[in-house]
């Protein structure tokens, strides 16, 4: 499966609207339109924080996976915000690292209007097994998959 479908049936990500859009050799994208729920204000327009990591956490994962093939979850994420988030929003991300046990992602977010928004340095786990995990069942079928395909309809 290809890692931007993988992501597209993510509950999280499809809850706060992230959208990859591209994950290859290294490299990721995404974005997130901003709305009132994703907001820090009542009434306003600026992004909480959590929306901004959220959006770098997954790019810089998904540039993970691109490499790994692999279930790869976040070790650690450092984030610096630099502007408030006031519209929509984009990221990059390139994998710095790729160990047999650990990746380094260095993550950019920008809005819209081209204002930088936070950069972020984010480790995550590389090398494993992911058979018999949270994230897949015993046959290596993605458990998201399944759960979004049955949800609601009694099975």
């Amino acid at each position: 499966m290809d890692v931007t479908e993988m992501f597209s049936y993510m509950p999280f990500t499809d809850l706060l609207g992230i959208e990859l859009t591209e994950a290859a050799d290294g490299y990721a994208a995404g974005r997130v339109t901003m709305r009132e729920e994703l907001s820090s204000v009542p009434g306003g327009d600026v992004a909480h924080g959590g929306v901004t990591y959220s959006l770098a956490d997954t790019v810089g994962g998904a540039a993970v996976i691109s490499l790994s093939e692999d279930v790869s979850p976040t070790i650690d994420m450092r984030m610096d915000y630099l502007a408030p988030a006031t519209d929509d929003l984009v990221a990059e991300a390139e994998v710095l690292r790729m160990g047999g046990s650990v990746a380094v992602a260095s993550i950019d977010v920008w809005d819209v209007e081209d204002h930088h928004v936070a950069t972020a340095r984010g480790v995550y786990k590389t090398g494993g097994d992911s058979e018999n995990t949270p994230w897949l069942d015993g046959d290596g079928v993605e458990t998201a998959a399944e759960n979004r395909d049955t949800a609601g309809n009694g099975d």
